[in-house]
């Protein structure tokens, strides 16, 4: 049974915590994405590399219906992260159309392709990875750090091929991203003062098993991945480096105390097994 003083004390840090993140974005990061783009300074000479990060980058965002539907479920009982997650749905949608009318102003993709692709998006749905609400936050942080170090990446790479439009898009949305990151990850630190171990754990088990959204779903998405990682030179070494590490130094963890987690969890269900 919940303990009802609890409940009410995370309550009322998510809300506070959600107010701040509104009133800065309000403040610093809101924009549009059909007036605030520069589609004017389109590249002429992009390569077809960097089209393809954009395009796989609009066609993950286009399970935004399935992100939301189903993430929005996993928080609901905490309505301020509840709203934050009808807040992020908002701004991730501005990702998704100022990548498609990049791709098709800048005339690399037709509107019948861009239109095709979706509904051939629509013919399958993404499916939560985690089934708890602090499984999905953790893999939250781990998510939006790592679209923020990819986005980075390619920023550089438009701006190195003459593409001021794409970089300012890619620009714009990994600063989204990174404030997103930044919420999760002090969503999990309320969720450490409450129970350290358990929260432990479950970093452990979501890092493990972590996988970004498009995999499965999006067409030919090992082929666009492998595209990212070569031309945006981003591996697994670049995921511990840039998004393993950097989370668990904000959020106080240190790798001992992961691993001693882990390793206390493994026993603690090879005792249950024995004893059933």
């Amino acid at each position: 049974m919940k303990d009802p003083t609890k409940h009410h004390e995370r309550q009322e840090r998510l809300y506070r915590m959600y107010k701040e993140f509104f009133d800065k974005a309000e403040q610093e990061r809101r924009w549009n994405p059909l007036r605030d783009v520069p589609y004017d300074r389109i590249g002429q000479d992009t390569p077809e590399s960097l089209i393809t990060v954009a395009e796989t980058f609009c066609a993950v965002e286009s399970f935004l219906p399935d992100y939301v539907a189903q993430g929005l479920n996993v928080v609901r009982p905490y309505f301020g992260q509840a709203w934050f997650s009808a807040n992020w749905a908002y701004e991730e949608s501005k990702h998704s159309l100022a990548l498609m009318e990049y791709l098709m102003r800048s005339g690399r993709r037709t509107p019948q392709q861009m239109f095709e692709l979706q509904n051939k998006l629509m013919e399958v749905s993404w499916k939560l990875p985690f089934h708890t609400a602090r499984q999905m936050t953790i893999y939250g942080c781990f998510q939006e750090m790592s679209t923020f170090v990819i986005y980075v990446k390619q920023e550089q790479r438009a701006k190195a091929a003459g593409d001021e439009c794409l970089a300012a898009i890619f620009r714009l949305n990994a600063r989204d991203e990174i404030a997103h990151c930044r919420f999760y990850e002090d969503v999990v630190r309320v969720l450490l003062d409450e129970d350290r171990h358990g929260t432990l754990v479950d970093i452990s088990h979501v890092a493990k098993n972590f996988e970004m959204p498009g995999v499965g779903i999006v067409p030919n998405y090992d082929d666009r991945v492998a595209v990212m990682r070569e031309e945006g030179k981003v591996d697994r070494a670049v995921f511990f480096q840039k998004v393993f590490f950097p989370v668990l130094k904000y959020l106080g963890v240190t790798r001992q105390e992961l691993q001693e987690a882990a390793w206390a969890e493994r026993e603690r269900i090879q005792c249950v097994s024995a004893a059933e």
